[in-house]
C-alpha cells in the first residue's frame, strides 16, 4: 500500500460543506413535479459519491431552513452504514424546529431562506478545520438553493461571499428554483466556484455527479460550465427591488432606491443628494 503524503492530502481530499433548502413554503409553491423527497434522494446518492471516491473525504450538511440554521450531518462522526437514516432524521428534527419559530420575526418574506445564516455556519466550521492542523481537506461550499433572494440580508451574504474570497474557499451553486439567483451568481463568480441552473430537475444526480462531485486538484483538467452572465445588481432595502442605481449607507452599506433622511437600518443621518444641492445653487 503507497502511504499518503502530505501533497497527496491537500491536493485530493474534499472537505464539502452541503447547503440545503428546506424552506417548506418553497417546495409547497414550487410549479415543477419536483418533491422534496425526489431531491433528498438524489442528493443523497451524490453525497454517498463523494465519500467513496475518496475514504479520506468529509461532507458537511447545513440544513437552510425559513426561519434558522442548523448543522445536520458530519461523515468524521463516524455514522457508519446509518449515513443516510442519520441524516434523514436530523433533517426531520430540524424541520420541526423550524417550522415552531416565530414566522413573523423571520429576516424575509414568504420564499427566502435563511442563506445568510448558513452560509455563515459553514465558513465557522472552515475556519475551525484551518486552525486544527497543517494538513487538512481542501474545503467547497456546494448550494443547493431554490428560495428566492432576501433583500435584507443583502450585506450579510457579501460579507461572507467576501469572507470565503479571502480564505481562498469557492463557493458552488445548484440553483434548483424557477428563478436564477443574483446572490449565488455573485458568490461563484467572486470566489471562484461554479454556478448551475440544471434543465432538468429528474436527472439531479447526473449534474452533481459531473459539476460538482470533481476534487479543486482536478478542475483544472476539465471543462466546466461557466454562466452566460452575473447579475451584479443589488437589492434595494426599502422596496426589496432590483436596482441599477441607488443610494448607499456610509455605515452599514444598506441600498436604497430611493432618498431618505436617515438609514433605515443603522439610523445613521444622511445629508441631501447631490442633485438637490446643485439645483439650489
Amino acid at each position: 500500500m503507497t502511504p499518503v503524503s502530505s501533497k497527496h492530502y491537500s491536493d485530493d481530499v474534499s472537505l464539502l460543506m452541503v447547503l440545503i433548502d428546506t424552506n417548506p413554503f418553497f417546495w409547497s409553491s414550487t410549479a415543477t413535479p419536483f418533491s422534496f423527497s425526489k431531491f433528498l434522494s438524489q442528493v443523497l446518492s451524490f453525497l454517498n459519491s463523494i465519500i467513496l471516491l475518496n475514504q479520506l473525504n468529509q461532507v458537511v450538511v447545513i440544513a437552510t431552513g425559513f426561519n434558522s440554521c442548523d448543522y445536520i450531518y458530519d461523515s468524521s462522526l463516524g455514522h457508519g452504514k446509518q449515513r443516510a437514516e442519520t441524516l434523514l432524521q436530523k433533517l426531520e428534527e430540524f424541520v420541526v424546529r423550524d417550522e415552531k419559530l416565530n414566522k413573523e420575526e423571520s429576516v424575509d418574506g414568504i420564499g427566502s431562506s435563511l442563506l445568510s445564516g448558513s452560509l455563515s455556519m459553514a465558513l465557522c466550521y472552515i475556519q475551525r478545520v484551518f486552525r486544527s492542523g497543517s494538513l487538512h481537506p481542501q474545503p467547497r461550499i456546494l448550494c443547493l438553493h431554490g428560495s428566492q433572494d432576501g433583500p435584507g440580508q443583502y450585506v450579510a451574504i457579501m460579507n461572507s461571499i467576501f469572507s470565503a474570497q479571502r480564505s481562498m474557499v469557492p463557493i458552488d451553486s445548484c440553483v434548483i428554483g424557477s428563478q436564477h439567483s443574483a446572490f449565488l451568481q455573485q458568490a461563484s463568480y467572486i470566489t471562484g466556484g461554479v454556478y448551475l441552473k440544471p434543465q432538468h430537475l429528474d436527472g439531479l444526480f447526473q449534474y452533481l455527479s459531473t459539476v460538482f462531485a470533481a476534487d479543486l486538484h482536478s478542475r483544472s483538467f476539465l471543462q466546466l460550465p461557466k454562466p452566460v452572465g452575473v447579475d451584479f445588481r443589488a437589492s434595494c432595502f426599502c422596496h426589496k427591488n432590483t436596482i441599477d442605481m441607488g443610494y448607499i449607507c456610509s455605515v452599514c452599506l444598506s441600498i436604497f432606491c430611493q432618498h431618505h433622511k436617515k438609514c433605515s437600518t443603522c439610523g445613521s443621518a444622511f445629508g441631501q443628494p447631490q442633485t438637490s444641492v446643485s439645483a439650489s445653487n
